[in-house]
């Protein structure tokens, strides 16, 4: 019995029991060793005229046996020797691969992909398998070997039999205990399945017995209730597809190969709406293939949507879903990204170094974004549809980074127009306004029909100025984060600073509240704390307007009141609103003639039937329902 070099023992259980955090990756780091074996030996052959290499013969071959609770991967490829045996898997985190890698680094072409980096990868094997048994027979070689260890003890190295070179290592799979089920690992569909999610771009053939069911011929003396009878066959079979698609040249690729790929890999019924697809060169080399999707997925906007691209290192998946590739107002684009010069930790699992996935994740957010701007300006119609499923996300990556994502957001985001009566850009807003318009204004609502009529943005159009009309769940706080586009100032209408009246216009309103001060101070006073005072309106300025209108006396729009309701935070909230009265509008005479007869009771139900009335048109709830469904049929007789 052989001990393992160094500090064996610990760093054994710590390869084991810590550096792994899942179990089923022992196959990806099996199959990966076994390809960099073929390699080596297809790199000798290139730099050797007496290596002579069938390469349609070179493969990865899986077995499995229940009964015996093994799992064999074998490979045709270079071999070890006793002492390469006893060095590479004796010495833990030695990489025999690292090794060939730095030695041979400028010969190095595409056709040898060297994926080993730490020499530890072969040892995730104990944490499904009790017993290691690796046979080995290098190339040129006489002897064959047998390394065989429990991970606990140490390890052996005897001759054994092959018969040509490669490597056989033998897992004994554990027992199955309450804690883990090791026999799934014993199942064709499970190794099948681990085949394709981690090591389905391997360049090699993953080649495995499968069983397959097949109806047995109808004989011919069969009569007419003959039912058909089926058998079982087994045959090798091709686990891999081996080249990646994002590999290939853009030009070489159909798009239904694309689409294909898409909703098979990301589980999609409907095609992609765009595909990107581009290769980058440099002190990073990588492969980048992305889809955006049609249709937004259910739970997009919930917190158990994961984001991220599948990242891969030389054709082997490293992360099913890695994040840090993806901003989060892009979190709906799916795709890969494949590198064979990240710098990954000891597992494989995770990067070493932030700034790699950094640089990738800019050059896929500047490459979404000219996609997504070439689908605006080409096919207004097919972004329309686009903004409707994922537009929400852009405008709230505007909010949640407070701003910072807008240089890369603005140009996508679409709001609606109220005078050009259709979804624009800030630009063509901007583009659109009057000479005499000099702000962005908006207003807040549950639809486009009520918005048109609220006040608010009547007092806009009536002046020949534009209002985006927002009914988006983000739209406030997005266009609120950004203040200002382009020099010009983003200002809600629906708040109580929002004047556009004239000086005259000011004056004339100034003087109607001196007149009518008792009038306004008894409305007031009749409506109490509901609202912190009584105005005549700037805003409302003819007989064709709302007999009244309320707005907030601060920054909280009725938009956020409704969000803070339905959220139930801030319960003891208390808004600030100030009510406007129309002194154009008949009711405003009648009023002041209920006043001047000394008629208090009724100023008091007509303040508190025009109060009633302004928050119905701002879709704000009434305190008392019941009771204004009487003041309303009181008034009527």
């Amino acid at each position: 019995m052989r001990k393992f070099k160094t500090e064996s023992q610990k760093l054994l259980d710590l390869m084991i029991n810590s550096i792994y955090t899942n179990k089923e990756i022992f196959l990806r780091e099996l199959i990966s060793n076994a390809s960099d074996a073929i390699d080596k030996l297809n790199f000798r052959s290139l730099t050797d005229s007496d290596v002579k290499l069938a390469k349609d013969d070179l493969a990865i071959n899986l077995a499995f046996d229940r009964n015996k609770r093994t799992i064999t991967v074998s490979d045709n490829g270079i071999g070890m020797t006793e002492a390469e045996l006893d060095k590479n898997l004796g010495t833990i985190a030695h990489s025999d691969s690292q090794t060939f890698k730095d030695e041979n680094a400028e010969q190095q072409g595409e056709d040898v992909d060297i994926i080993g980096q730490f020499g530890v990868g072969f040892y995730s094997s104990f944490m499904v398998a009790s017993k290691v048994r690796v046979v080995s027979k290098a190339y040129g070689a006489e002897q064959a070997f047998a390394w065989e260890s429990d991970g606990v003890k140490g390890y052996t190295v005897e001759p054994a039999e092959r018969e040509s070179c490669g490597t056989d290592v033998i897992l004994t799979i554990k027992p199955t205990s309450a804690d883990e089920d090791y026999d799934l690992f014993l199942t064709e569909y499970r190794l099948k399945e681990l085949v394709k999610r981690y090591s389905n771009y391997v360049r090699y053939p993953i080649k495995m017995e499968v069983t397959h069911s097949r109806q047995k011929p109808k004989p011919e003396d069969a009569g007419d209730d003959y039912k058909p009878e089926y058998e079982n066959i087994t045959e090798v079979e091709t686990l891999n597809s081996m080249v990646p698609i994002w590999k290939r040249k853009r030009s070489e690729v159909e798009d239904e190969e694309y689409n294909q790929f898409y909703q098979s890999q990301f589980h999609d019924t409907n095609p992609p709406a765009r595909i990107i697809s581009f290769h980058a060169e440099g002190s990073l080399n990588y492969d980048v293939l992305l889809f955006i999707p049609q249709q937004a997925p259910s739970n997009l906007y919930t917190r158990g949507f994961e984001k991220g691209l599948a990242l891969y290192s030389s054709n082997v998946m490293i992360q099913e879903k890695c994040s840090d590739l993806l901003p989060d107002h892009f979190n709906f684009v799916r795709g890969v990204v494949d590198s064979q010069d990240l710098h990954l930790n000891i597992s494989r699992e995770t990067l070493q170094q932030n700034a790699q996935l950094r640089a990738i994740a800019k050059r896929v957010e500047k490459k979404i974004k000219s996609e997504l701007m070439d689908m605006l300006k080409e096919d207004r119609e097919a972004y329309e549809k686009f903004f409707k499923q994922f537009g929400d996300m852009m405008k709230y990556g505007v909010y949640t980074t407070y701003g910072e994502a807008s240089a890369v957001l603005l140009d996508l985001l679409l709001f609606y127009s109220a005078k050009q009566e259709k979804l624009v850009t800030l630009d063509e807003f901007v583009a659109g306004m009057p000479e005499e318009q000099d702000k962005i204004y908006f207003a807040v609502g549950t639809s486009l029909d009520l918005l048109t009529r609220q006040p608010a943005v009547t007092s806009v159009l009536n002046k020949g100025f534009d209002a985006l009309l927002c009914t988006g769940p983000v739209d406030e706080v997005c266009l609120t984060i950004l203040h200002e586009f382009n020099d010009t100032q983003i200002q809600n209408c629906g708040l109580s600073g929002t004047d556009l009246a004239t000086e005259d216009e000011k004056k004339d309103a100034e003087s109607v509240e001196e007149d009518n001060k008792d009038l306004l101070d008894a409305v007031k006073e009749a409506l109490g704390a509901e609202v912190t005072k009584v105005v005549v309106s700037t805003r409302l300025t003819s007989e064709d307007d709302a007999a009244a209108c309320v707005v907030p006396d601060g920054m909280v729009s009725f938009a956020m009141e409704r969000v803070m309701a339905a959220s139930g935070e801030d319960e003891d909230y208390q808004p600030s609103r100030i009510l406007e009265l129309n002194a154009k509008h008949p009711v405003f005479a009648a009023i002041q003639s209920a006043s001047d007869l000394g008629q208090a009771e009724k100023v008091a139900d007509y303040a508190t039937l025009l109060y009633g009335q302004a928050l119905l048109v701002e879709g704000l709830p009434l305190k008392d329902p019941l009771a204004f469904a009487t003041l309303v049929s009181k008034l009527m007789v």
